[in-house]
């Protein structure tokens, strides 16, 4: 390992599968099967593995991770070689009975999900009925004692209703709320017309994020994941690439990102082929974009290049074709106009209406592509 830096973190995408139908899921729109998932003895393989590359915390997450129902067995592998367990859950499934063996297998906090703190809405873009569920999951974590989390994707269907989300976290006993503006990856990508908040949203919303952080400071974390479309300085890529994570899919691909599975030519490693250790030093998949030495102009002389390694691969992907150019969020790159267009014009080349996540599919102007029906289940 030497020169490289050594992983803190490890996404266990345990399933792709979900009882929600999320239109800015950040899964790949080509999702995997059920019988392709790696098992629970797979799993404690990995995490192992990853306990001995440095690894100190994973995210047990999919897809929904309860619907694996060896979850608890595979919780305790990972608490077993010391890592720090987090379930990041819709908590659509999580009974008594089901918190109870979490908290045997030693789960140490919860991730909880919600859409808008409306239930209707909540509901309409889950794409089913679940806010209950959610509501009586955050009601067990607390009673179990472990920390609760919230974690909130923002987009243009809930951004306006940010002080309501922050009061309901509030309400459910958080110690902590993650608002996520949505990342365009997967099917958040295909949703992007439809997704993308306006200007105006986005500066009403910054007071309001003021005034609770000035209010909850000292007591419960606010985090603020930036709309880099907007900002004109990109986000690093992970950390930076290969530096700070891996993924490993719910079929054992290893990825330096979870959105990395759309990128061409990555050819990334599976775990059931190589060790941990061999993916995170030598493979090309993780040793693509690392560090600074492959960096194309602007970025190769900007001074920010030690602190954003010109930006998101994926998205550089998403919107010019190469994951190789700089990110087009950076006001300097020569693409960021693209951009500007999406933000000030809209994207014409995609669905205005929402596609909900799902397994169906059919043929339309982009390919074809994973679609769904709106919820089965008409709401509001």
């Amino acid at each position: 390992m030497t020169g490289l830096p050594r992983p803190w973190a490890l996404l266990a995408e345990l399933t792709h599968a979900c009882p929600l139908r999320c239109p800015y899921c950040s899964n790949p729109v080509e999702l995997v099967r059920r019988s392709a998932e790696l098992t629970a003895a797979d799993w404690a393989r990995v995490f192992g593995e990853a306990a001995g590359l440095g690894v100190v915390h994973t995210h047990l997450s999919g897809g929904e991770p309860l619907l694996r129902p060896d979850l608890a067995e595979i919780t305790a592998s990972a608490v077993r070689t010391g890592l720090y367990t987090q379930l990041v859950t819709s908590g659509v499934g999580l009974t008594e009975t089901r918190m109870a063996e979490l908290l045997d297998a030693g789960l140490h906090s919860v991730q909880l999900s919600v859409q808008d703190a409306d239930p209707v809405s909540s509901d309409r873009i889950g794409g089913r009925r679940s806010f209950p569920a959610k509501e009586r999951a955050a009601r067990l974590v607390v009673e179990s004692g472990l920390p609760l989390g919230l974690n909130v994707v923002l987009h243009r269907h809930n951004l306006d209703s940010l002080d309501e989300i922050i009061a309901l976290g509030l309400s459910w006993g958080v110690s902590r709320i993650e608002l996520a503006n949505t990342q365009y990856y997967g099917w958040a990508q295909l949703n992007r017309a439809a997704l993308l908040p306006t200007r105006e949203q986005l500066a009403r919303a910054e007071p309001t994020l003021r005034r609770w952080r000035d209010r909850l400071a000292g007591s419960v974390e606010v985090i603020w994941v930036v709309p880099d479309y907007f900002e004109g300085i990109p986000k690093p890529c992970m950390g930076g690439w290969g530096s700070l994570s891996i993924t490993v899919g719910p079929d054992g691909t290893a990825l330096p990102c979870p959105a990395a599975y759309a990128l061409p030519g990555l050819d990334p490693p599976s775990v059931r082929d190589r060790p941990l250790a061999w993916i995170w030093e030598s493979s090309p998949a993780f040793n693509a974009y690392r560090g600074t030495a492959w960096l194309p102009e602007p970025c190769a002389g900007c001074p920010r290049r030690e602190i954003d390694f010109g930006g998101c691969r994926c998205q550089a992907f998403a919107i010019t074709g190469d994951a190789g150019r700089t990110d087009p969020a950076c006001a300097l790159s020569p693409d960021h106009h693209l951009i500007k267009e999406l933000t000030e014009g809209g994207d014409p080349a995609a669905p205005a209406e929402l596609v909900y996540r799902g397994p169906r599919r059919r043929r339309g102007a982009v390919g074809e592509v994973m679609v769904s029906a709106p919820p089965e289940q008409p709401i509001g």
